[in-house]
């Protein structure tokens, strides 16, 4: 496939920052909430000062059925019912039933703890409106790929989306901008989504678990001892149908791009090329960054636009979508690296 010598897509919405989550609860600890607005905005100001290489866009809203088509009723009710809460007021769970022996309602935001899997992740009057036009600019990216419009699109898709399943959601993630995507480009082929952020992206795991014609690869931490802790083992490898067609790959702490840059060529790519992909979905975390808070490798600023060059060599149509990163004064940067890969 000749690349083309058009600027990238990009997309974003301002209503994506009206939701801020002051702080989360974690390991017991009561600290200042990562998923802040200024990841956005840091990577917003980075795009727009390279207008050569990137086209800012605004998507349009997302079909309801896009929505409706990965997450269940009742992950949307209790969403639709956050906006009914207060303004400056967030719902954090702290009440997590087992799902076995429990009847919850998704019109009560104290049930809320049903569908959620961790305590950081609150509801307020403006998660539904944000969540929602992160996905829209996810969608949007996804149909310059599925209308050939262009060889590469990304996605400043903030609140993040690779935690969410079908019917729950955690880590910082509504809606699996993802998932929403790969449901777009599977009507027209097979789809691999690459997760190459810091944190086993369970959420896409999940959904596609059982898939055959996506293929989900996600390299990260040791979930022993990170987030999302019950899942991201190499023993999670699809089911039914979909036996097969998920790969964990675990990198050690304190990895540098020698390594990650193994296993992506001896492990990753052998694996995409023999699934024969249409499309390639890139989630895209850079919580892999030595200097973030929550991530434990070492990779470099440089370091990643050489992940998208490798990357980019696959030769697939590809959908970048932001997942995490949380040392904001470099996070623009960091992203604009991985997208000079693709150029």
């Amino acid at each position: 496939m000749k690349k083309e010598k058009t600027r990238i897509p990009v997309y974003f919405h301002t209503k994506q920052m009206e939701f801020h989550p002051k702080y989360e609860w974690a390991l017991g600890n009561r600290i200042k909430h990562p998923e802040s607005t200024k990841r956005a905005e840091s990577i917003f100001k980075a795009i727009k000062s390279h207008k050569e290489l990137f086209d800012l866009k605004e998507p349009e809203r997302i079909p309801l059925a896009s929505i409706r088509a990965n997450h269940s009723y009742e992950l949307v009710t209790l969403y639709n019912s956050a906006a009914s809460l207060p303004d400056g007021q967030a719902f954090y769970p702290s009440v997590f039933p087992d799902k076995k022996k429990s009847r919850p309602d998704p019109t009560n935001i104290k049930h809320a703890g049903f569908y959620c899997f961790d305590s950081g992740t609150p509801l307020d009057s403006k998660t539904w409106l944000a969540a929602s036009w992160s996905a829209a600019s996810a969608y949007a990216a996804g149909e310059e790929i599925y209308k050939g419009r262009s060889s590469v699109a990304y996605a400043i898709s903030r609140p993040p989306g690779h935690h969410a399943s079908k019917d729950s959601y955690g880590g910082y993630c509504y809606f699996n901008n993802a998932a929403i995507v790969a449901k777009l480009l599977k009507k027209k082929g097979r789809v691999v989504i690459l997760d190459i952020d810091f944190h086993h992206g369970n959420g896409t795991q999940e959904v596609f678990y059982k898939d055959d014609k996506v293929l989900t690869i996600s390299i990260h931490g040791d979930p022993r001892d990170y987030f999302p802790f019950f899942w991201g083992f190499s023993s999670e490898i699809g089911a039914g149908k979909g036996e097969g067609y998920n790969l964990n790959v675990i990198l050690p702490p304190k990895t540098k791009f020698p390594a990650y840059k193994k296993a992506l060529l001896e492990t990753v790519f052998p694996t995409i090329k023999r699934f024969e992909p249409d499309y390639l979905i890139l989630s895209a975390g850079f919580d892999t960054y030595k200097l973030d808070p929550v991530g434990d490798f070492l990779l470099e600023t440089s370091d990643f636009e050489k992940i998208g060059k490798l990357i980019s060599s696959l030769d697939l149509p590809t959908v970048v979508l932001q997942e995490g990163g949380y040392f904001t004064k470099d996070l623009g940067k960091n992203a604009v690296s991985l997208l000079r890969g693709f150029v």
